[in-house]
């Protein structure tokens, strides 16, 4: 691709929008249902009713259909919310990302995802860019805490937001404990504690 892009990543408009919007749909049906290894772009275009052809052709493979998932997954999540505190950002994450790991069908795609990304590096690779934009996207609100003086300055933002997020995918994919809304609070409230102390303060 002329910008060097993973296959798929190209944004379409139209016709093309639609038949992407369906063939990752089909993606996520068929991730969750079978996992990484399961993946077959044949079966894809069978269930999203389109042609193998135009599905070849387009993500030539699946990694570079996981990784167009992902970044679609990128896009569609929910916008950051600002409450006008740090513990009012970061359990507004923290519920996000709770009720995301519990839905019915987000969450064991998520799960299939990572386990994915254990053994496929390009996988791995979208992975950690998915989760790169969301916590770039979140970070702000610790800068924001620190202009308030919420927290010490020279708090790294994004070592904040990962911290409210790490123990509830902990629950998820290690502990078996309910992902509750009581851990995304406690979680939140962990980070921010944290924060303030100084414990996220750049060396």
């Amino acid at each position: 691709m002329a910008d060097g892009g993973e296959p798929g990543t190209v944004r379409p408009g139209g016709r093309t929008a639609r038949v992407r919007e369906a063939v990752l749909r089909a993606a996520e049906d068929a991730l969750t249902e079978q996992g990484f290894t399961g993946l077959d772009l044949a079966d894809i275009a069978r269930r999203a009713g389109v042609g193998k052809t135009t599905v070849y052709r387009r993500w030539a493979t699946v990694t570079g259909l996981v990784a167009d998932l992902l970044a679609d997954m990128a896009e569609q999540s929910a916008p950051r919310t600002e409450t006008g505190t740090l513990l009012g950002d970061l359990t507004a994450n923290a519920r996000l990302v709770q009720r995301t790991l519990t839905d019915p069908r987000q969450g064991p795609l998520f799960t299939a995802l990572i386990a994915a990304a254990a053994g496929d590096p390009r996988t791995a690779a979208a992975l950690h860019r998915f989760y790169d934009i969301r916590v770039r996207e979140w970070a702000p609100c610790v800068r924001q805490a620190a202009e308030r003086g919420e927290v010490p300055e020279g708090t790294d933002p994004q070592e904040v937001i990962r911290a409210v997020s790490a123990p509830l995918y902990y629950h998820l994919l290690i502990s078996g404990a309910p992902l509750d809304e009581a851990t995304a609070l406690r979680a939140a409230e962990a980070a921010a504690t944290a924060a303030r102390a100084g414990v996220f303060v750049r060396s």
